[in-house]
């Protein structure tokens, strides 16, 4: 009986283990020294903006001689270009890296997770799906799978896992027996992740990781972005990006229609700086985009203010603004543009935005005169005359009396008549100033004469 129960004291100790302590597989290659350990947390969605606040983490631990830098990943993905950026700067890392994936690291998220020395699963989290698509929730071209493809094998290959195993997160007619048949992509839980040699050990939280690779007692560094990360972040935005493009084409569409500088060109300023700032402060919009863009509102106010009408200047800013706001939505380096994918992307984003624009400016236009509240934005009622309008200033009353002309009418000049000084209209040819003139008849404010003798 003793015997039988030490054997499943041993049973339950092994159960109560489980596959989640590991230390043996999740110590690193090389000791730790003394520095302190950097927590950053990679989560939402992957942009550029992030990538940035990633180089700089990375930079602050190796400066800071860290022992250890723990990514706290909770991801659905985002841009393949961004994840690209941290997969390549955790590959180049002189501090060792783990990944901690908490809850999810899908399709980006799985690139950025297989950059790192060691990976850890949190308890019923998952990882995979890392086929490339656009923002319609499509597939993306051959060209940007194989790409893909060749990223996830690459980055497996890096550090130490099986690339045929990476490359099923994005291609799904590779078949990984007993996870994921042929025809399904593969997505991994935390004990498949273990089983197949992608998780190095599945723990409870960040802090259970840190533990079992004996930095418990190295002092913490939770590493977190600043403000101005933050808000360059959130205005870096892919969808906010497509409101701002929204701002500055429909002031400036508003602006051109109306006289003078008001508040459309306002709003439209204020969208433009919103757009390009972040974008120039991230790397993402160079000099000569903005530069392109300015040159475009130029001319479309050359157009306005200069040369009455629509012509080649109108259709020259037109096609310098879209141009610039096309580039500036593209990753390029100069004049150096990436693929067709990545131009695609950018020309669907401005073009929903325009679509936007003019559903919402219809969408207005019919919703602002029916409002109690807003239709006082607009001349909602037709003043016409067989409603009752007139104008305030009306001159019926003197068609057929005479007087002088006090100027000369060329047609158009002064005279008196019936003692009150009229601004008139002749309908002949030129009269002289002091010739008898006779109102012949009144259109609103619009006094015709003729000479009389």
């Amino acid at each position: 009986m003793s015997a039988l129960r030490a054997a499943l004291a041993l049973v339950l100790a092994a159960v109560a283990i489980g596959p989640a302590a590991q230390p043996s597989t999740l110590a690193l290659d090389a000791p730790l020294g003394d520095g302190p350990v950097y927590r950053v947390a990679i989560d939402g969605m992957i942009d550029n903006a992030l990538a940035a606040y990633v180089d700089r983490a990375l930079d602050d631990a190796a400066a800071d001689s860290a022992a250890l830098v723990v990514f706290d990943i909770d991801t659905f993905g985002g841009l393949l270009d961004a994840a690209d950026q941290i997969r390549k700067a955790i590959l180049s890392s002189p501090v060792p890296t783990v990944a901690v994936i908490d809850r999810n690291a899908a399709s980006a998220g799985a690139l950025i997770a297989y950059a790192n020395d060691k990976i850890v699963f949190v308890p019923g989290a998952s990882m995979g799906a890392a086929t490339a698509v656009n923002q319609t929730g499509e597939y993306a071209p051959e060209k940007i799978q194989s790409y893909t493809r060749g990223l996830m094998r690459a980055t497996a290959e890096a550090t130490g896992r099986d690339p045929r195993i990476a490359e099923a997160m994005v291609d799904e007619t590779i078949d990984v027996p007993g996870v994921s048949p042929e025809g399904e992509l593969l997505t991994v839980s935390s004990d498949e992740a273990l089983r197949l040699g992608i998780a190095d050990a599945v723990l409870p939280s960040v802090d259970a990781a840190v533990e079992a690779l004996g930095a418990a007692e190295n002092a913490q560094e939770n590493h977190a972005a600043t403000r101005a990360e933050r808000v360059l972040r959130f205005l870096g935005s892919p969808v906010l990006a497509s409101l701002l493009l929204m701002m500055m084409m429909g002031g400036l569409y508003f602006e051109i229609q109306t006289p003078g500088v008001g508040f459309a060109g306002g709003v439209a300023l204020v969208g433009a700086a919103l757009f390009f700032a972040p974008h120039y402060l991230l790397g993402l919009v160079e000099s000569w985009e903005i530069a392109l863009f300015a040159v475009g509102v130029g001319l479309l106010l050359v157009e306005v203010f200069v040369t009455p009408g629509f012509g080649v200047f109108g259709i020259g800013g037109i096609v310098l603004v879209l141009g610039a706001l096309l580039v500036a939505l593209v990753p390029n380096v100069g004049f150096d543009f990436p693929s067709d994918g990545e131009i695609a992307r950018a020309t669907t984003t401005l073009a929903a935005a325009l679509v936007l624009l003019i559903l919402l400016t219809v969408s207005l236009g019919r919703l602002l005169p029916r409002s109690e509240r807003l239709n006082r934005l607009v001349l909602a009622p037709e003043l016409s005359a067989a409603s009752g309008y007139t104008s305030a200033d009306t001159a019926a009353d003197l068609v057929g009396q005479t007087g002088r002309a006090l100027t000369g009418l060329r047609p158009s000049g002064t005279a008196e008549i019936a003692g009150r000084r009229v601004d008139v209209v002749s309908e002949g040819p030129f009269v002289s100033p002091g010739a008898s003139v006779e109102v012949v008849r009144s259109r609103g404010s619009v006094v015709v004469v003729r000479e009389v003798a």
